[in-house]
């Protein structure tokens, strides 16, 4: 027992060393939230986002049960690392031209790479640590088959919060998290109480309702989902598109509003700070932006994930709820545009701006 306290105190300290922000270590376990997660997918609150129902070779969900996915494994190490910036939320109320990226992609390189990078430090001082052979690690930033937020809240980074993020009492939600499995058995931390209480201010200002119920999320109407997630065509649904308001990719409102982001600190992470470019991007740039324009505007950045498909159509979408008929024109040429998907999304757009008084 003394040398797994020798070994976590090194983790904690490779890790503070590698820049995360808070550290912790969760058991292998099968988590209560975990039980949850089968019924989930069964109800097809998943969406399109097949990787979520990975089956192990016995034909288990491997997110069920830690047990499925790494069944050698004995410890979680859980890093997490403030994304915050000092701009201003989303109020959607500034330049009805513009369009809303989620903050956690206004970084000058996509987290997983600036992550993983942090996490790989904290896996070679482990294996050093350890000083054996033996030891089997494996890590994952939003890649592997694990429910990170509930290992996180069994490592002590935080709490599950109504809107599904991690909350930590002193940070906020605006966290990144890393985890690193092992075979190695180190001292778990003690899970975060939930303190939410009564409130409900995330559920309140979802304007696609997904949040269906508290500490449930149904990805088809989340707008992260579908600016992200979501291929080919939105669902035909003109309450749906309305309320995707003019984001582009990615949604904070469920954490804009969150009490325990008020005061959550700005990060000082270079890697994380924004590309002002990035942060309220101009529609009409984004409905016509070529291949190239789009390689270079968004290399380094998780943007790439919607493609460039994806993005002209929510830029399209985002003109048709901006109120502004000046876009008309462009709509009016996006409607022969040789992208199937751009094409139905500028019918759409017109048709609702002339609807607009």
């Amino acid at each position: 027992m003394i040398r797994s306290v020798e070994i976590k105190a090194s983790v904690t300290q490779a890790a503070t060393e590698a820049g995360f922000d808070l550290v912790g270590v969760a058991p292998v376990a099968d988590a209560p939230e975990l039980e949850y997660f089968p019924r989930w997918i069964a109800k097809g609150h998943a969406g399109e986002m097949k990787f979520m129902e990975a089956l192990d070779e016995r034909g288990r969900l491997k997110r069920a049960s830690l047990a499925h996915a790494a069944p050698w494994a004995r410890s979680v190490v859980v890093c997490a690392i403030n994304y915050n910036t000092s701009q201003p939320y989303s109020t959607q109320e500034s330049d009805r031209g513009r369009g809303w990226i989620s903050r956690y992609a206004w970084g000058r390189q996509d987290y997983h790479d600036s992550v993983m990078l942090r996490l790989r430090q904290v896996e070679m001082s482990l294996q050093d640590a350890c000083g054996t052979g033996d030891l089997v690690t494996r890590c994952y930033v939003d890649t592997g088959p694990i429910v990170e937020r509930v290992v996180a809240k069994y490592a002590g980074i935080g709490w599950i919060g109504k809107n599904t993020c991690i909350i930590n009492q002193q940070r906020g939600s605006w966290l990144f998290l890393g985890v690193i499995l092992t075979s190695l058995e180190l001292e778990a931390g003690l899970p975060t109480p939930d303190r939410c209480g009564t409130c409900t201010r995330c559920i309140d200002a979802c304007p696609t309702e997904a949040l269906i119920a508290p500490y449930q999320l149904d990805s088809n109407k989340c707008i992260s989902y579908l600016t992200i997630e979501k291929r080919g065509a939105l669902p035909q649904n003109d309450d749906l598109r309305s309320a995707m308001g003019r984001h582009i990719f990615g949604c904070d409102i469920c954490q804009d509003v969150c009490p325990w982001n008020r005061k959550a600190p700005a990060t000082d992470a270079a890697d994380f700070q924004p590309r002002e470019e990035l942060i309220n991007p101009a529609l009409d740039w984004l409905a016509e932006i070529s291949a190239e324009e789009f390689r270079r505007a968004f290399r380094g950045s998780p943007v790439r994930r919607t493609k460039r498909a994806g993005l002209r159509r929510n830029a399209v979408i985002a003109m048709g709820n901006s109120g502004d008929r000046k876009f008309l024109p462009m709509l009016g040429k996006l409607v022969t545009d040789e992208d199937e998907f751009v094409r139905k999304s500028a019918v759409w757009a017109i048709q609702k701006l002339n609807s607009t008084d």
